[in-house]
């Protein structure tokens, strides 16, 4: 079966896609399940020696953009027996600028050949104010730990004020998401972020897309930890938030240098090009350029980890196993062109925003001005509701449901 995600981004979607993906490789579909990411930006047929047959993704795609008609996409689409994962983003639509003629008869060939889901937010202030975070950073998802802590560290360090008019534009392009999806789809499930990622695994077993399986493949057999617990690792081991007073690139940097077994862990994992070191004394003295590239180099491989205290470390690695594991899984997908890329990670919960965003009170008086112009679409936030959410979300990523009460909460 084919499975279309409607999106107008920052409502879970990426994450749906590839999990979908992933969790359809768990199980016996008879052919290959590619994940194409968005349909309208880029698609090209290619052939997979690894899967010995013609393929339709992004795999081969040199450069994306609006270079293929919605008919010649289709056309692409329908070229290759292979089941297909995908998603469409009502603002690449509109980007597009195709004409109402052109897009009906794409529509419906979708409706036609896809299960189709819609994402959506109970949470829409926190949708828009994601989607006005995202137009600073350039950064719609971050994949990887040094990624996620390069893109905000100077936000966690100095805040932001963001633009009044611009978040509105994204509360009224949410509206217009909600309007499009409901004219020209046939939507057969709606995927709410706030009631669905919690549950995410069950969301996705539970599609009819697995109905004819035998058995159904869970995270934990594969890896022997729930998708939560390694969905929770996964932000865990970006969430520089944790590293309190130290959390700057700046204070990276010197407890790269001050940790314990430092010279040991650059003669084990420096590149051959790079200076050698004998003493703390040569790490020291190695160019700035060097220290920022060990700095990305163990984020990248091991997260924050190496920089929390003991204890926290210790809480970490009864999961480190069945991340790891999990983790070289979905880079094998990724290699074979199943997916661009793996899961993304959480970047912010909302009590993160709320104390990076310098006009966070403002933004609540705007949000509830326009929700009172749309009572249909969402709820006005108050202070209670907003600690409502906060604690029911810090317990879920900080991992309490999994007994790591190590990681202290963000202080308010």
């Amino acid at each position: 079966m084919n499975v279309l995600i409607l999106t107008p981004d920052a409502v879970g979607s990426t994450l749906l896609q590839r999990m979908l993906t992933i969790y359809m490789q768990f199980h016996n579909f008879g052919r290959p399940v590619i994940n194409l990411h968005e349909l309208t930006n880029g698609l090209a047929r290619y052939y997979s020696p690894d899967f010995n047959q013609e393929l339709v993704g992004k795999k081969e795609v040199k450069n994306w953009g609006y270079y293929q008609t919605l008919q010649q996409i289709t056309e692409l689409l329908n070229s290759v027996d292979h089941y297909k994962t995908s998603r469409l983003a009502h603002y690449h639509i509109l980007r597009r600028g195709d004409t109402i003629e052109q897009q009906i008869p794409f529509y419906n060939y979708l409706n036609e050949n896809f299960y189709v889901i819609a994402c959506k937010r109970s949470n829409v202030f926190e949708h828009a104010l994601s989607m006005t975070l995202s137009g600073v950073t350039k950064k719609l998802n971050v994949y990887d730990a040094y990624e996620k802590i390069d893109t905000f560290y100077q936000m966690y360090q100095s805040g932001i004020t963001l633009d009044p008019v611009v978040f509105v534009n994204q509360l009224n392009a949410y509206k217009l998401y909600l309007e499009w999806s409901k004219k020209y789809f046939n939507i057969s499930s709606h995927f709410n972020y706030e009631q669905d990622i919690p549950r995410l695994e069950q969301y996705i077993l539970d599609l009819p897309v697995f109905l004819n399986q035998t058995e159904m493949i869970t995270w934990h057999k594969n890896f022997g930890i729930s998708f939560n617990t390694w969905n929770k690792m996964h932000y865990a081991l970006s969430d520089i938030t944790s590293l309190g007073a130290n959390s700057t690139m700046d204070g990276l940097k010197k407890l790269v240098i001050e940790k314990n077994g430092t010279v040991t862990d650059y003669q084990q994992n420096a590149p051959r090009n790079w200076p050698a070191v004998f003493s703390s004394a040569d790490v020291d003295r190695l160019p700035m350029e060097i220290k920022q590239q060990w700095v990305q180099n163990i984020i990248r491989r091991e997260g924050i980890v190496p920089f929390l205290n003991s204890e926290t470390q210790q809480s970490l690695n009864q999961y480190t196993k069945g991340y790891s594991q999990a983790q070289q899984t979905i880079n094998q997908m990724v290699n074979l062109g199943i997916m661009i890329s793996g899961p993304p990670i959480k970047k912010q919960t909302l009590i993160e925003k709320r104390k990076i965003i310098k006009n966070f009170d403002t933004l609540i008086e705007l949000y509830n001005e326009w929700i009172n112009n749309n009572p249909d679409i969402a709820s006005p936030i108050n202070e209670q509701l907003l600690v409502d959410n906060v604690v029911t979300e810090s317990k879920f990523w900080n991992l309490s449901s999994d007994s790591l009460s190590a990681l202290p909460p963000i202080e308010q």
